[in-house]
C-alpha cells in the first residue's frame, strides 16, 4: 500500500487494522517491521495520501477498492487440521465489508488463499448485499522479504484474476489502471479467478521444491565427497535451470512456503488427487529432514551429547535483511538442541529477545494468528539467552551454528571467537557462508552443508 501511495499520488490509500498497537507503530518513527527502503517510502507519503487508522468501518465505507490482507493460518483442529487454511479472519472481514458498504466495491484478495476462496467470499457478500454490487479480484503478492520495495518498484509480473463477465473485466481494468502508473503494461497479466489463486500457490511450491531438491543433493554430496556449491554452479549454468534458488542450506522458512504447500496438498486431496498431493508433500518432508540432519550433525560431532554445553546460534530470522522469524529453520534447530538439553546463546541483528522467546515457546501454527490472539507473554525458555553481539554469544561456547546468512557474519573476527570458545571448537555453517579453509587454519572443526566432511566428522554417524 505504501508503494501504491508513492507511485499514485492521486490515489488516497488507507491501511486499517483492529490492532491499536500495530497502527500506532505504523504512525510512529519506529515501524513495526524491518524492510530495507520501507521507512523512506512510508515517511514520504504518510499524512499526504497514505493513512494508518483503526477506524476500519469508516475507511471501508469510503473506499472504492478494498484489499484484504488478513492472516490465513493453517488449521490446527477440525476438518483439514494441519493442512487446510483457516478462513475465519477472511470471513469476518467479508461480513464486515457487507455490513458497512453503501456503494459498489471491488474487493481484492491479497492474502495467499486456497483456490476457490473468492467463490466463498463472493457468496457471503452477495447474500448480504442489500442491492450493492461487489466484484472479487485475486491479486496475489509475489514480493520477497528483504527485497520487497525493489520487487514492488520493478515486479517480474503483476497478476490480476477476475470473473470473465463484463463487470468482472471492468473491475480488472480498474485495478490494472492503478498498477499501470508504474508497471509496464506487458507485465500486468490478467487471468480468471482460479488461475490467479492457484498461480501463487504454484509459484511458491516450485520455489520451495528447488530448495528441497538442492538440499536433498547436499546430503548425497556429504556422503560421497562432492561439493554442493560446485554441483549447484554446474547445473545453474544450464539456461533451462538457471542459477537462482540453488543454495543448499539448513532449510527454507518464511510465512508462505510450508503453508502454501500444505494448502496445495489439501486441495489436491479434496479433489481426489492423492498422487499429486504426495508429490508436493515430499518437498516439506525433505525440508524437515534437512533440519533434523543438521541437529544430528551438531550432536554427533560433540561426542553425541550437547547436554549442558553452551552453543551459539548466529541468526534467527528465516533469511537475511528481515526481522521475520515465521517458520524459520532456526526454531526447529533450537528446539532440537534444547531437546538434548543444550544451553543456547542466540544473536540476531534484527530479532528481539521477546520474539525469540515467543517463537521457541509457541505451538506450530500459533504465529499466524493476530497478535492479540496469540498465547500471552511466553514463559521464557530457561536454557536460552539472547546476546548483544556475536562475540558475547560465542564466548565459552563449544560450538556455533550459523542459521541466517547475515552479511556481518562473513566479516567477524573468527580468531577472536576461537580464542574465547571451549576446545575443540566447532562451527556448523547452515548457510555455507564462511571460508572453511580459513576457519580450519584457525583451528575450528567445521561442518558445512553439502561440503566434503572434516576428517573429525567422517567417523561420526550422519543420522542418529
Amino acid at each position: 500500500m505504501a508503494v501504491i501511495a508513492l507511485k499514485c499520488p492521486s490515489i488516497e490509500v488507507a491501511v486499517v487494522d483492529i490492532s491499536v498497537s500495530r497502527i500506532a507503530a505504523w504512525n510512529s518513527d519506529q515501524l513495526p517491521i524491518y524492510e530495507p527502503g520501507l521507512e523512506e517510502v512510508v515517511k514520504q507519503c504518510r499524512g499526504k495520501n497514505l493513512f494508518f487508522s483503526t477506524d476500519v468501518e469508516k475507511h471501508v465505507f469510503e473506499a472504492d477498492i478494498i484489499f484484504v490482507s488478513v492472516n490465513t493460518p493453517t488449521k490446527t483442529r477440525g476438518l483439514g487440521a494441519g493442512k487446510a487454511a483457516d478462513l475465519t479472519y477472511w470471513e469476518s472481514a467479508a461480513r464486515m465489508i457487507a455490513d458497512v458498504s453503501k456503494s459498489n466495491k471491488i474487493v481484492v484478495e491479497k492474502s495467499t488463499v486456497p483456490v476457490k476462496t473468492a467463490e466463498a467470499i463472493e457468496k457471503i457478500l452477495v447474500h448480504n448485499s442489500k442491492g450493492i454490487k461487489y466484484q472479487i479480484l485475486s491479486n496475489p503478492e509475489f514480493l520477497a522479504e528483504g527485497t520487497a520495495i525493489q520487487d514492488l518498484f520493478n515486479p517480474d509480473r503483476v497478476l490480476i484474476g477476475g470473473r470473465e463477465t463484463p463487470e468482472g473485466q471492468k473491475a480488472i481494468k480498474a485495478l490494472k489502471d492503478v498498477y499501470a502508473h508504474w508497471v509496464p503494461e506487458d507485465r500486468i497479466i490478467t487471468t480468471n479467478l482460479w488461475s490467479a489463486e492457484l498461480s501463487k500457490l504454484a509459484a511458491n511450491a516450485f520455489l520451495a521444491q528447488r530448495i528441497s531438491s538442492v538440499n536433498a543433493m547436499s546430503a548425497l554430496c556429504e556422503a560421497t565427497g562432492a561439493d554442493v556449491s560446485q554441483v549447484s554452479h554446474a547445473i545453474g549454468k544450464d539456461s533451462r535451470i538457471g542459477p537462482k534458488f540453488l543454495n543448499a542450506s539448513v532449510g527454507f522458512g518464511g510465512s508462505c512456503f510450508q503453508k502454501d504447500i500444505l494448502n496445495l496438498v489439501y486441495i489436491c486431496e479434496c479433489n481426489g488427487l492423492p498422487e499429486v498431493a504426495n508429490y508436493w508433500k515430499q518437498v516439506i518432508k525433505v525440508n524437515d529432514y534437512q533440519k533434523n540432519r543438521f541437529v544430528n550433525r551438531v550432536v554427533s560431532s560433540m561426542f553425541n551429547t550437547v547436554s549442558g554445553k553452551k552453543i551459539a546460534i548466529m541468526g534467527f530470522a528465516f533469511k537475511k535483511d528481515t526481522g521475520d522469524t515465521r517458520e524459520t529453520p532456526a526454531i526447529d534447530v533450537c528446539k532440537g538442541l534444547l531437546g538434548d538439553k543444550a544451553r543456547l546463546s542466540i544473536y540476531d541483528p534484527q530479532v528481539t529477545e521477546d520474539q525469540i522467546q515467543r517463537d521457541l515457546s509457541m505451538n506450530k501454527f500459533d504465529w499466524d494468528h493476530p497478535i492479540h490472539l496469540q498465547p500471552m507473554s511466553p514463559t521464557a525458555v530457561r536454557q536460552v539467552s539472547v546476546a548483544w553481539d556475536a562475540y558475547e554469544a560465542t564466548k565459552d561456547a563449544h560450538g556455533l551454528c550459523i542459521l541466517t546468512e547475515w552479511d556481518e557474519f562473513k566479516t567477524l573476527d573468527y580468531q577472536r571467537i576461537f580464542d574465547n570458545m571451549q576446545k575443540p571448537a566447532f562451527v556448523f555453517d547452515g548457510r555455507n557462508l564462511v571460508n572453511v579453509d580459513k576457519l580450519r587454519e584457525i583451528g575450528f572443526i567445521v561442518y558445512s552443508i553439502g561440503k566434503p566432511l572434516d576428517a573429525w566428522l567422517k567417523d561420526m554417524p550422519a543420522m542418529a
